[in-house]
């Protein structure tokens, strides 16, 4: 089903696109009202198929890949190396537990989602984001802390909630499933989140503990 809708998705971001060269080559002007009418349907397309993506990688989590012990420097390389950091933002790595056992792919949409989440809600053109693992209590314990301007209190426990965002999707893009899916893969995996921030201060930093 998801693969007929994206085939329809797909479509819909080419065909005015046609109509534009279409226009042009038949010689009419295309003045700036259907120039942003065009624009607005390109922005609305591609944010309906970003959708369709993450709630596939949503139900998809837990299920159909191999499940076995992964190494977490690794897991973090291959994201990294996917997503786009902007130039004035650190990322520190502190591991002192090396692996986990979770999906090959749960994993890398683990830690992509906490990333890109960081990054993508930063106020600054310059900001840090620290990862830490530890062997605690015979849990693995993940700790992603940046210093962005934080999680009112009130809205914490709806920020992991499905397509859910804080600030309308016009001034930060996303789908809305980034922590939703951080808690469903957390679950699965018989582990626990937990907010360490203080609401009060910037910064956010969450605890992800897993059964070793």
């Amino acid at each position: 089903m998801s693969h007929d809708i994206r085939n329809s998705v797909r479509a819909l971001l080419e065909v005015p696109q046609w109509i534009q060269d279409d226009l042009i080559e038949a010689g009419y002007r295309i003045n700036e009202p259907l120039q942003e009418n065009l624009a607005l349907m390109n922005t609305h397309t591609r944010r309906l198929d970003r959708m369709l993506i993450d709630l596939l990688v949503y139900s998809r989590a837990g299920r159909m890949q191999v499940v076995k012990m992964v190494d977490i420097s690794e897991s973090i390389a291959i994201v990294l190396d996917q997503l786009t950091i902007p130039a004035g933002f650190e990322i520190d790595l502190n591991l002192k537990c090396e692996e986990i056992r979770m999906g090959d792919r749960d994993v890398l949409t683990l830690f992509s989602a906490l990333v890109s989440n960081a990054v993508k809600h930063h106020d600054l053109r310059e900001g840090k984001l620290e990862i830490t693992t530890l062997k605690k209590s015979g849990d693995c314990v993940i700790v992603v802390s940046d210093d962005g301007p934080g999680i009112p209190e009130k809205y914490r426990e709806r920020v992991f909630e499905v397509m859910t965002t804080l600030k309308p999707r016009d001034e930060v893009e996303g789908s809305g499933m980034g922590l939703a899916c951080v808690r469903k893969i957390v679950e699965i995996y018989g582990g626990q989140v937990a907010w360490l921030s203080d609401p009060a201060q910037r910064g956010t930093s969450i605890e992800l503990r897993f059964p070793i």
